[in-house]
């Protein structure tokens, strides 16, 4: 790294995108300070419920620099990988700034960046960031990697809030224990919704119904040794008609079907679906669950009325507790919706090594689920960013055998964690 570097990249989240850019920039020379608002790396991670676990291989979720031990096996659970994280940013040496929430992202007027001389350096004006405590950074550039599943998102049904039964979103879900011998309804039949069913009906709550409204893709996590994230990889580039007609067949062959048991095979194509943005279910146990009875498809719910819970197709129910896995916001707009680069669902416009036209120097990672797998893919968004920010910067390759006194941020950085 070189003192010719006044001022870092800043990398706003400490997650799985937000280290893996950092480990990736370092690399490359670049000074990158990772600013997460919790008080350690993984936030959302330490967050899931305890029975998660990757649904992509140990050995394709690595992030750049390190991989996996063996010892987490095939399929890494959430503790695992928040131990993972852990390792990586000690690993890697990264400047790390926890409790510090940046809350709004502008561009730097050209004085603060130097003016003239930034401008022919190829930089431009820069970006400041606002954060708690009344500090105000300034960035030769910012990665925002905030999260996939950020704010939690719980539809405003009818007669919600008057609701007497337990409401409570998925993300506040841990493990079954305070559910067991209780009715519970699940909402939304996402992979979040699936497993956390499975996780009910196996941890002893009474009875448990799946609210379904749109019959998803359920696929093997693996077949024969052959991990369905593979086929992902192989099959994400190929046209979407063709790939809609070969997971129906392949649907066919390794997935029974659930109409009887009131889970029809979905109408639209698998591959049609992933690009509206619905990723198929990882059979981890849903499909062994509705044949037994354990867990139950019902209508999608509609409306809520005292105790009862409304269905869309007239019924109505009265479970004890209703766990909404009704899927998350990116929550952007506080933070950059001024700048005019989200689109009308507050997802980035630009992601990986692109940056808006009229916002160069602001990159997005981990904004996308595709079926090749997050980890994956932002490990190799990573390398792609720091190649796209060391050449805009204008650092070269000595700069990585560089060693030099780094300037204060006005930040603490944490111990790096054991």
């Amino acid at each position: 790294m070189s003192s010719t570097q006044p001022r870092p990249v800043y990398v706003i989240g400490a997650g799985p995108g937000g280290l893996a850019v950092a480990a990736a920039l370092r690399a490359r020379g670049v000074r990158a300070v990772v600013v997460e608002k919790s008080d350690g790396v993984g936030a959302s991670w330490r967050g899931h419920y305890d029975r998660l676990h990757l649904h992509t291989t140990r050995r394709l979720s690595a992030l750049p620099g390190l991989a996996m031990p063996r010892r987490f096996g095939r399929w890494v659970s959430r503790a695992d990988v928040v131990r993972y994280l852990e390792k990586y940013a000690e690993f890697h040496e990264l400047e790390l700034v926890t409790g510090v929430e940046v809350t709004r992202i502008e561009r730097a007027p050209a004085a603060a960046d130097g003016g003239d001389d930034a401008a022919a350096a190829g930089e431009g004006p820069g970006w400041l960031l606002h954060a708690s405590g009344g500090r105000v950074l300034a960035g030769r550039a910012v990665v925002v990697a905030t999260g996939f599943n950020h704010t939690p998102r719980l539809p405003d049904w009818p007669g919600r809030d008057t609701y007497t039964g337990a409401l409570a979103h998925a993300a506040a879900y841990r493990d079954p224990k305070p559910y067991e011998g209780r009715d519970v309804l699940v909402v939304g039949a996402g992979n979040t919704g699936a497993e956390i069913a499975v996780d009910l009906a196996e941890g002893g709550a009474a009875r448990v119904r799946l609210a379904v409204r749109t019959a998803p893709h359920i696929v093997r996590r693996s077949t024969a040794g052959w991990p369905a994230q593979r086929t992902g990889i192989l099959v994400r580039r190929l046209p979407v008609r063709l790939v809609d007609r070969l997971g129906a067949l392949t649907a066919k062959a390794s997935a029974p079907d659930l109409t009887a048991y009131g889970l029809p095979r979905p109408e639209s194509g698998l591959y049609s679906r992933v690009r509206q943005g619905a990723i198929p279910v990882q059979d981890v146990g849903l499909i062994a669950a509705v044949r037994a009875g354990t867990v139950e498809p019902v209508a999608a719910v509609e409306a809520f009325d005292g105790a009862e819970v409304v269905l869309a197709d007239g019924s109505r129910i009265t479970p004890d507790a209703v766990v909404a896995a009704t899927g998350y916001r990116r929550g952007l707009e506080g933070l950059i919706g001024h700048l005019g680069v989200l689109d009308e669902r507050g997802r980035p416009l630009a992601h990986g090594r692109r940056t808006p036209a009229h916002a160069p120097g602001l990159y997005f990672t981990g904004f996308t689920n595709p079926i090749s797998g997050m980890f994956r893919e932002m490990a190799l968004d990573a390398e792609k960013i720091a190649k796209a920010v060391a050449r805009r910067l204008g650092v070269r390759a000595a700069a990585r055998r560089a060693a030099a006194h780094l300037p204060d941020t006005g930040l603490r950085p944490v111990d790096p964690p054991a």
